[in-house]
C-alpha cells in the first residue's frame, strides 16, 4: 500500500509503542490514508514517488536509478530461459511476481531508463532494491508458479484473489453399504462420488435437502445409523428411506442411491422419465398413495431445477468468468455449469490498481484461481486475454484432459457470458453501495466518539466460559469492507493462575498475547503479517463491558505501552434491552444514543458479531473435551489404549463410526475390550 506520510503499520509493528506513538496522528495506530488502488492519474501517483521511496526503504536522491541498477544487476544474471522473478524492496517485501519466456529481455524492459513506463510501473521501480529469480523448464510451468507465489505472498503491485475459499461439493459415499448423502469441503479422500463444485454452501444445503425428498437417501452419521433402533424422525416426515433398520432393502436402496447419482450426473430427463412411468403404473394398479410418493419425489426433483434459474442446452460443462470495472474497482462473477446444469453463481472483488484493464486482471485472476481447483474443459470469458492459450495448455496439464479458453461471439455460449456479466455489473454495484453505507457509518462513529477520523480497522472483544471451564477468547475484525473473517482470531486461555470465572484475567491474557505479537512479531511471520491491503494495528479496540472494564483494559495497555489506541466499552442496558447501551470511553462521560441511532446499532451488530463467534468457538472446544474425556471414560481403556486407538484410527470421530471387528485389530485392543467401546459409543436401549 502507498502512503502519505513516511511511516506505515508494518513498520509501526517492529517500532516501540511509544516511537510509534510519536509518528501518529492522536487517534493511534491508523493506517495512512493513500493507496495505489485508489490513487488518481499519473500526475498524482508521480508526485507520490518520495514518500513511496521512504516507505520502501530505498535511499538516494533518485530513487528510479536506484532501482533501475537493481534490475540491471539481474540482469546480468538473468537467464534466457523460462522463469519467474520477483522484485523485492529494502525490508525483503515482495512487491511483485511476474512470469517470462526469457526472463533476460523481460527484466532487460525495466532496466531501459529511456523507455516510458506506467505510473504503476515506475512507483514499483523506484521500490526495488533486489530481484529473485526461478528457472522452470517451460513457460507453463513459469504461468503455475506466478500464480502459485502470488497467493503465498500477496504482492502489492500484482492483481490478487482475495476471498479464495475451497468450494463445497456434494458427496455419495462409498464406504457403507447404505451410502450417505452430505456435503463435502476440502481434500477428497473419503471413499464416494463427488459431484460440484457449488458456488456456496446454501446452494449444496437446498439440493441436499430436496434430493432428500425425491431419493429419500439418508444424511445421518455413521454412528448415528448404526445405534438405530427405530425409524427417526426424517422418515416419518419421507426424507429417509429407512435403511437403518431395514424399512426398505438393500436392492430398494442401492436403486435409489444410483437414481439420485445419475441425476446429479446429469441423466435428469431420463431420471424424471423413469419416476413419472412409475407414477403412472401405480396409479393404474390404482396403488393412489404409492403414486403420490412417485408424484412428490418428481415435484423435489423439479423444485431443483427451478432453483438452478438458467440451465443450457448445449454446454454440459464449463466456468463462466465475466469482469465489470467501475470507480477503481473490478467485480468478477464466475458461473459453475456441470452436467449441464446450474450449480450457482459467486462475485469475487480482486484486489488490483485502477489502472489495470478488464483484460489484465482477468487473466491474472484465472491463473490464481484453478491454483488448487481443478477446471472444467471450457472456461468461457466476456474479455479476450494475451494468453490464453498458454492458460488453456497449463490448465490442461494439470487437469489431465483439455482444458479449452474462449470469449465467445454468438450463440448459447455467448448468452452464458452476457448474463454473467450483468450479474457481475449489478454485483458490483450493490459493492459500491454497501462500501458508501459502510463508509458514512464509520464517518459518523468518529463524529459520535470525537475520534480525530473514521476507522480504518475495528477489533472487538469477548470471552465465553462456562464456570472457568473451556475459557475461550475472541476477535473479530471489522473495516470499510464490513467484517474481515479472514483476520478473526480465537485464543484459548492458557494461564493455569487464573482463578474460575475471572474475566479480567482472561481478558489479560487474551490483549497481552494478541499486542504483545503485534508489537513484535514472530521472524517467519512478519512477511505475511504486513498485509498492504489492509491494516494490522486497530484504530479502535471495544470490549464488551462497564467502566471497570475499560479501566482494567486501559491498564493492561498502559503496561504494554499502548498510549495510543482509542478504547471503548459497551455496557448491556438494564434488563439486558439492546437499544438501551451504554458507551463508556477513557477520560469521559458515559455516552447515551438513542435507540435508533445507526451508529448505536452498528455498535451492536459488532457486539452480536463477536459474541456469535466467541460462543461457536467455545461450543466446540467443550465438544471436543468432552468426547475426549468420554474415551478415558470407558472401563479399561485407560492412555495406554486410548493413544494405540488414536494412533490407528486418526480421530475420535473415525473411533466412534469404526465396527467391533475394526476395533479388535488394533494393537493391546482384546475382543472384549473392543465390544465395550463400541457399545458405549452405540449404546442399546433398555
Amino acid at each position: 500500500m502507498v502512503h502519505d506520510s513516511t511511516d506505515n503499520p508494518d513498520d509501526r509493528a517492529r517500532k516501540s509503542p511509544q516511537a510509534a506513538a510519536n509518528d501518529t496522528p492522536p487517534a493511534g495506530l491508523a493506517a495512512p490514508d493513500v493507496d495505489p488502488a485508489t490513487t488518481g492519474g499519473d500526475d498524482e501517483d508521480d508526485a507520490l514517488l518520495p514518500d513511496i521511496l521512504e516507505e520502501s526503504g530505498a535511499v538516494g536522491e533518485e530513487p528510479l536509478a536506484t532501482g533501475h541498477e537493481a534490475i540491471e544487476r539481474a540482469v546480468r544474471l538473468a537467464p534466457t530461459s523460462p522463469g519467474v522473478y520477483r522484485m523485492l524492496n529494502a525490508n525483503a517485501d515482495v512487491l511483485y511476481v511476474g512470469k517470462a519466456k526469457n526472463v533476460k529481455k523481460r527484466l532487460s524492459n525495466y532496466a531501459r531508463q529511456s523507455a516510458p513506463q506506467p505510473a504503476r510501473i515506475l512507483r514499483m521501480i523506484a521500490a526495488t532494491v533486489t530481484v529473485e529469480i526461478v528457472s522452470t523448464n517451460t513457460e507453463t510451468e513459469a504461468l503455475l508458479l506466478e500464480a502459485n507465489l502470488i497467493k503465498q505472498l500477496r504482492p502489492r503491485f500484482n492483481v490478487q484473489l482475495r476471498d479464495d475459499k475451497s468450494f463445497p461439493y456434494i458427496l455419495i459415499t462409498g464406504d457403507h453399504w447404505a451410502p450417505q448423502i452430505l456435503k463435502h469441503r476440502g481434500a477428497q479422500t473419503r471413499p464416494g462420488r463427488y459431484f460440484g463444485p457449488f458456488a456456496s454452501a446454501g446452494a449444496v444445503n437446498r439440493t441436499i435437502t430436496a434430493l432428500q425428498r425425491a431419493f429419500l437417501i439418508r444424511s445421518c452419521t455413521d454412528s448415528f445409523f448404526e445405534s438405530r433402533t427405530r425409524p427417526c424422525l426424517l422418515y416419518q416426515i419421507r426424507r429417509c428411506a429407512g435403511p437403518c433398520t431395514r424399512e426398505i432393502d438393500f436392492g430398494g436402496y442401492s436403486t435409489l442411491v444410483r437414481e439420485a447419482s445419475d441425476f446429479l450426473s446429469g441423466k435428469s430427463h431420463a431420471v424424471k422419465q423413469e419416476l413419472a412411468g412409475e407414477m403412472e403404473k401405480a396409479s393404474s394398479e390404482l396403488e393412489f398413495e404409492r403414486a403420490a410418493l412417485y408424484r412428490d419425489r418428481l415435484a423435489a426433483l423439479s423444485a431443483i431445477q427451478s432453483q438452478q434459474g438458467i440451465n443450457p442446452r448445449t454446454v454440459e460443462e464449463a466456468d463462466v468468468f465475466a469482469i465489470h470495472q467501475e470507480g477503481g474497482f473490478s467485480c468478477v462473477e464466475v458461473f459453475f455449469f456441470r452436467t449441464g446444469q446450474n450449480w450457482g453463481n459467486r462475485a469475487y472483488f480482486p484486489r488490483a490498481e485502477k489502472t489495470f484493464t478488464p483484460e489484465e486482471v482477468l487473466g491474472s485472476f484465472l491463473a490464481q484461481f484453478y491454483d488448487d481447483k481443478p477446471p472444467p474443459k471450457n472456461i468461457l470469458l466476456s474479455h479476450e486475454i494475451e494468453e490464453s492459450e498458454l492458460l488453456a495448455n497449463a490448465l490442461s496439464i494439470k487437469a489431465g484432459h483439455k482444458v479449452e479458453v474462449t470469449a465467445p461471439k454468438r450463440g448459447e455460449k455467448k448468452e452464458l457470458v452476457t448474463h454473467a456479466l450483468t450479474n457481475a455489473r449489478e454485483a458490483l454495484g450493490r459493492k459500491l453501495a454497501d462500501t458508501a453505507t459502510q463508509s458514512r457509518l464509520l464517518e459518523a462513529m468518529a463524529a459520535t466518539l470525537s475520534l480525530p477520523h473514521a476507522p480504518k480497522r475495528i477489533e472487538v472483544y469477548d470471552n465465553s466460559h462456562i464456570q472457568g471451564t473451556n475459557a475461550v477468547g475472541a476477535m473479530i475484525v471489522a473495516g470499510p469492507d464490513g467484517f474481515v473473517k479472514n483476520q478473526y482470531r480465537k485464543f484459548n486461555i492458557k494461564s493455569e493462575g487464573i482463578t474460575p470465572g475471572d474475566d479480567f484475567a482472561m481478558m489479560r491474557e487474551v490483549l497481552e498475547r494478541r499486542f504483545k505479537r503485534l508489537i513484535n512479531p514472530p521472524e517467519e511471520s512478519a512477511a505475511k503479517a504486513r498485509d498492504d491491503d489492509f491494516p494490522q494495528w486497530p484504530d479502535l479496540v471495544i470490549i464488551d463491558g462497564g467502566r471497570g472494564q475499560l479501566n482494567a483494559v486501559r491498564e493492561i495497555f498502559a503496561n504494554l505501552g499502548l498510549t495510543q489506541v482509542s478504547l471503548m466499552s459497551v455496557a448491556k442496558g438494564p434488563d439486558r434491552d439492546a437499544g438501551r447501551e451504554t458507551l463508556f470511553m477513557p477520560e469521559r462521560e458515559a455516552i447515551k444514543l438513542e435507540p435508533r441511532d445507526p451508529v448505536l446499532y452498528f455498535i451492536q451488530r459488532l457486539r452480536d458479531e463477536a459474541h456469535r463467534f466467541v460462543i461457536g468457538s467455545h461450543r466446540k472446544l467443550r465438544k471436543k473435551d468432552i468426547r475426549e474425556a468420554g474415551l478415558q471414560e470407558i472401563p479399561g481403556i485407560g492412555p495406554s489404549r486410548k493413544r494405540a486407538l488414536l494412533h490407528h484410527f486418526g480421530t475420535l470421530k473415525e473411533i466412534e463410526r469404526a465396527s467391533i471387528a475394526d476395533l479388535g485389530k488394533v494393537p493391546g485392543v482384546s475382543a472384549e475390550s473392543a465390544r465395550r467401546i463400541f457399545e458405549y459409543f452405540h449404546p442399546q436401549p433398555g
